[in-house]
């Protein structure tokens, strides 16, 4: 989960008095979004579309706002594909918390699913909370 997510999105130069608000002090313009504005969240999945663009056209990432997957098949193939991942992650300055972060997994939770090699399914959790 990339650390201070939407706070990576700058604001184009110019247009900060768009997002300011008004504080005992004066006008305050932030240099960057936060979390309330409008379109804010499909600004922050066209920037992570377009910081990853080429791993995701090839299929070596898959991503969802801030959500990442590296699916491969082998050891070596899921080493490559990550390293190429996180030169990107350094080229753009952009910081995972790493209680966050999962390698090398069997099966995931995404999207409150578990995605694994044999099945989709639901997370247990959510099912019995159904159940109950």
């Amino acid at each position: 989960m990339i650390s201070s997510g939407y706070n990576n999105v700058q604001i184009k130069e110019d247009n900060e008095w768009k997002a300011a608000f008004l504080m005992n002090r004066g006008l305050f313009e932030l240099q960057v979004m936060y979390f309330g504005l409008c379109n804010l969240l499909g600004t922050f999945q066209r920037m992570m579309n377009s910081v990853f663009r080429k791993l995701l056209h090839e299929g070596v990432l898959a991503n969802y706002m801030n959500d990442f997957v590296i699916p491969a098949k082998t050891i070596t193939e899921l080493k490559k594909q990550t390293i190429r991942f996180l030169k990107i992650v350094e080229k753009y300055n952009l910081y995972f918390k790493q209680s966050k972060c999962n390698f090398n997994m069997e099966e995931i939770p995404i999207l409150e699913v578990v995605v694994s090699k044999k099945q989709v399914q639901m997370e247990q959790d959510k099912v019995k909370a159904v159940k109950e």
